[in-house]
C-alpha cells in the first residue's frame, strides 16, 4: 500500500494547490500550467467521486480516502514526465488528509505518513474569497472562514513552506507567477523552499540579498578622507548675529511652510545601564563591599553613580519605595542601600530601565515632575518646528512600544499645547522589516538559528531613510531621542531656527537656478556666478574638465548638482566623544565632497588616515534640517541618493556562536551621500545626549 504513494523523484519544482473548496485551486492550475508551458496534475478525487455518484448516488466514505490518494499519487508522478521545468497539481495528499479529518475525525496512518512525507517546492494556500460555487460534490458554503483556518494549521503543523493567494482570479495569477519566478531565483542562490518563504513573508528582495552577500565576500571599502572639515574649510562658522538673523529670516518664511520634527526613538537603554547591569551580576554583598569592588574593577562611572545618586530623576521614587518596602530601611549601611538600590532601578519585576526604550525614562526633575524625552521633544516641536499654530512631530519606534509612548503623549501633550498655544500633532511609524539584513557566520553562509530559520538583523539607523522617505513637510528638523536639554530651551530654539533659515536661503537659491534651467531662461554668462555659489555655498567641488564642457553641457551638469535633497548640519567642536565627524572624502569616482564618516569608515591601519581623523576639529551631533522636496514642489525618492557602498559589516554573537551583520549606510552618513550638505558650527550647548545614566548628572540634564 505504501509503495503506491510514494512521490517519484524529480528535478522539476513542484508547487501544490492547497485549500478548502472552490477556492480556485483548478483554475490557477492551469493557468500556471499554461504561462510555464508545462502540465498540471488534475485532482484525482473529482473523477473518482463523480464517477461513484453518478452511478450509485453515493458520497466520499472514509474507505473511498486511501483510493483517492493512490489515484492522486500515481496522476502526479505521471505528470513529471511530460512536465517542463514545473508540475502544477491541483491537489495534493495534504488535502486529503485535512478532509478526513474533518470530515470524519480520523485519518489512516498510511494517508497521514504519506502526506506529511510528499515534498513540494512551495503551497499555494488559496484564500476563501472568491465566491462559492456549488456542484454535486462540493458539500457548503457554511464555515468557510474555520475551514480555511484548519487548512493553514495543517501546513504550519508540518512545517511546510507556503504562501497564501488572495483576490481574483487575475490578481492571484500575477502574484503567484513572481513567486514562482522568484522560487526559482532564491533556489539559485542556495536557498531552500522554507528559507524563501521566510525572506517572502518578511518583504526582502532577492537582489538586496545577493548584494548584501556579495558584501560579506569582499567586504566594504574604507571611506578616503582628504581633509577633515574645519571652520571656513567645509564648515561655515556666523557670529551670534548671524544666528539672529538666520532664525528672522526662517520665522518670516514659516508661515507657508509645513513644518516636521523626526525622531528617531527606538533606541534601548541597555547600554545606558550597561556598568550597573555588571555590577549586579558580579558584586557580592554578603563578602564584599561596593568601595573594594570599585577599586578592583576601576570603575570610576560606578563612583560617579554613586557620588550623584540623589541627584537622578528617579531617585526620590526609588528611595521612597525601598522604604516602604523595608521598615528597617534606615538602619541599612550604604553599601546595602546602593545596591538594592540599582537592584530595583534595573530589576524586571520593578522600574526594569535597562530593557525600556529611553524616550520613555525620566531624564529631568522638575518642581511639578519629572519629565522623559518625549515631553522634552513636545516642548521642543512646540517652539520651532510650527507655523501657523500647528507644529507636527514624527517618532520611529519600535511597535512594541507604541501605547508606553501614547500613554506619555497623553499624560502631557495638553500641558504643552496650552503653555505653548500649540497644537501638536503626533506620528509614529516602525523600521520597515522589509529593510532586515541577513546575517552570515564567519563562513559568509547563511547563518541558521536553532530551529533552522535564517537570521535577519535590524538593519541600523540606515533603515530610516525609508521611513523619512515616507514624510510629508517643506522642512523636516531630525535630532535623536536622548538629545534633549532642561535649561536654556530658547538657545537651542535660536540655533535650530537659524539652521532652518540657513536652509531656506541656500533652497531660494538653488529653486531660482533650477526654474531658469527648466523655462531655458539661463543663459552662459550667468554660468560662472552660479558655479561660484556651487562652490562657496555650498561647497561642491567641480569636475576638472567642467570649463571644457559645451554650454548646453553645463547647464546639464549645473541641474543634475542642484537637483538634490538639502540638509544643513549642525557641528559642535570635538571634545572626544564616541562618533561620527565632517570631512572631505574622495568617492570611487574621485569625486570629493563632505560627509558625515563614522570612526568605523576608516582604515586606522592607514597612518595617514588616521592622522586626519585627529586632526579633525568637529564631530556630529546629528543635528540636521533637511529639504526634501525639489523646486516643482515633489518629493523625491531618498533612496535615490544613497550610497549603498558605504554601509557596516559587525560582529554579533547568538547565543555563543559568531556572526556577520550587515548595516545599511547611517541615515546621516551614506544614506544622504549624495544630498547637497552643508555644515555650520553650532555651540557644545546644542549636543547634550544621554549615552550612560551618568550623563543625567551633567548640567544640562539638571534643575538650575
Amino acid at each position: 500500500m505504501e509503495e503506491n504513494l510514494k512521490q517519484q523523484h524529480s528535478i522539476i519544482s513542484k508547487i501544490a494547490l492547497f485549500g478548502p473548496e472552490s477556492t480556485g485551486k483548478t483554475t490557477l492550475a492551469k493557468q500556471l500550467a499554461a504561462h510555464f508551458q508545462t502540465v498540471w496534475a488534475p485532482e484525482f478525487a473529482r473523477d473518482y467521486l463523480q464517477q461513484k455518484w453518478d452511478a450509485k448516488q453515493q458520497i466520499c466514505e472514509p474507505e473511498d480516502l486511501l483510493p483517492i490518494a493512490i489515484g492522486q499519487t500515481q496522476a502526479e508522478n505521471e505528470a513529471l514526465l511530460t512536465a517542463n521545468r514545473f508540475l502544477f497539481c491541483d491537489t495534493c495528499l495534504m488535502v486529503t488528509k485535512v478532509f478526513s479529518e474533518i470530515y470524519y475525525n480520523f485519518c489512516d496512518p498510511v494517508l497521514e505518513k504519506a502526506a506529511r512525507k510528499h515534498k513540494y517546492d512551495l503551497f499555494f494556500l488559496t484564500d476563501v474569497d472568491v465566491p462559492w460555487e456549488k456542484d454535486d460534490l462540493r458539500d457548503t458554503s457554511d464555515d468557510r472562514e474555520m475551514t480555511f483556518a484548519i487548512f493553514k494549521q495543517a501546513l504550519i503543523d508540518n512545517d511546510k513552506p507556503f504562501i497564501t493567494l488572495s483576490g481574483d482570479a487575475n490578481a492571484r495569477l500575477k502574484k503567484a507567477i513572481k513567486i514562482i519566478e522568484d522560487l526559482e531565483k532564491s533556489k539559485s542562490m542556495g536557498f531552500s523552499p522554507l528559507d524563501f518563504v521566510q525572506i517572502y513573508k518578511k518583504g526582502i528582495y532577492l537582489d538586496n540579498i545577493n548584494s548584501h552577500l556579495d558584501i560579506f565576500k569582499h567586504g566594504i571599502s574604507k571611506a578616503i578622507l582628504v581633509k577633515p572639515a574645519t571652520k571656513n574649510d567645509g564648515i561655515l562658522r556666523l557670529e551670534e548675529t548671524q544666528f539672529q538673523e538666520f532664525s528672522d529670516y526662517f520665522d518670516s518664511k514659516k508661515e507657508s511652510l509645513k513644518l516636521l520634527k523626526f525622531v528617531p526613538a527606538s533606541g534601548a537603554a541597555s547600554r545606558m545601564f550597561k556598568f550597573l547591569n555588571e555590577f549586579l551580576n558580579e558584586f557580592d554583598l554578603e563578602n564584599d563591599t561596593i568601595n573594594s569592588y570599585i577599586n578592583k574593577k576601576n570603575l570610576s562611572n560606578l563612583t560617579v553613580f554613586l557620588t550623584g545618586i540623589d541627584k537622578f530623576p528617579f531617585f526620590d521614587t526609588i528611595d521612597t519605595i525601598l522604604k516602604e518596602l523595608h521598615t528597617d530601611f534606615k538602619t541599612w549601611e550604604s553599601d546595602k542601600k546602593n545596591y538594592h538600590f540599582i537592584k530595583m532601578l534595573l530589576d524586571t519585576e520593578y522600574f526594569n530601565f535597562s530593557n525600556k526604550p529611553k524616550a520613555i525614562l525620566p531624564f529631568h526633575k522638575y518642581t511639578t515632575h519629572t519629565a522623559t524625552p518625549i515631553e522634552e521633544h513636545l516642548n521642543e516641536s512646540a517652539l520651532y518646528a510650527s507655523s501657523n499654530g500647528i507644529s507636527n512631530l514624527h517618532f520611529t519606534i519600535s511597535d512594541i512600544h507604541q501605547s508606553q509612548f501614547e500613554k506619555i503623549i497623553e499624560n502631557e501633550i495638553r500641558k504643552v499645547e496650552d503653555r505653548t498655544q500649540t497644537k501638536i500633532n503626533i506620528t509614529f511609524s516602525f523600521q520597515n522589516p522589509s529593510t532586515d539584513t541577513i546575517a552570515v557566520g564567519l563562513d559568509n553562509v547563511p547563518f541558521k538559528n536553532e530551529m533552522g530559520k535564517l537570521v535577519f538583523r535590524p538593519a541600523g539607523h540606515g533603515a530610516l531613510i525609508d521611513n523619512l522617505n515616507q514624510m510629508e513637510a517643506d522642512v523636516i528638523f531630525i535630532k535623536n531621542i536622548d538629545n534633549v536639554i532642561q535649561n536654556h530651551i530658547e538657545l537651542i530654539t535660536l540655533y535650530k531656527k537659524a539652521l532652518a533659515g540657513i536652509l531656506l536661503k541656500l533652497q531660494e537659491r538653488v529653486f531660482q537656478i533650477l526654474n531658469q534651467i527648466e523655462n531655458r531662461t539661463l543663459y552662459e554668462h550667468e554660468i560662472l556666478p552660479i558655479i561660484d555659489f556651487i562652490q562657496k555655498d555650498l561647497n561642491i567641488a567641480m569636475i576638472e574638465d567642467f570649463s571644457k564642457y559645451t554650454v548646453e553641457n553645463k547647464i546639464l551638469y549645473i541641474k543634475d548638482t542642484l537637483n538634490r535633497p538639502i540638509r544643513v548640519c549642525g557641528m559642535v567642536k570635538n571634545e572626544g566623544e564616541p562618533g561620527g565627524g565632517p570631512f572631505w572624502v574622495r568617492d570611487v569616482k574621485g569625486n570629493v565632497s563632505l560627509q558625515i564618516i563614522e570612526t568605523s569608515q576608516i582604515d586606522l591601519n592607514n597612518t595617514h588616515q588616521q592622522q586626519i581623523l585627529a586632526d579633525s576639529t568637529h564631530f556630529n551631533p546629528v543635528d540636521l534640517v533637511c529639504a526634501i522636496k525639489d523646486f516643482q514642489g515633489n518629493k523625491f525618492d531618498l533612496n535615490l541618493f544613497v550610497d549603498h557602498n558605504s554601509g557596516f559589516i559587525v560582529d554579533k554573537n547568538k547565543n555563543g556562536r559568531d556572526l556577520k551583520a550587515y548595516e545599511l549606510p547611517g541615515l546621516w552618513n551614506g544614506a544622504m551621500a549624495k544630498w547637497i550638505t552643508v555644515f555650520v558650527e553650532v555651540p557644545l550647548i546644542t549636543f547634550n545626549p544621554v549615552k550612560t545614566v551618568n550623563d543625567l548628572l551633567k548640567p544640562a540634564h539638571q534643575p538650575q
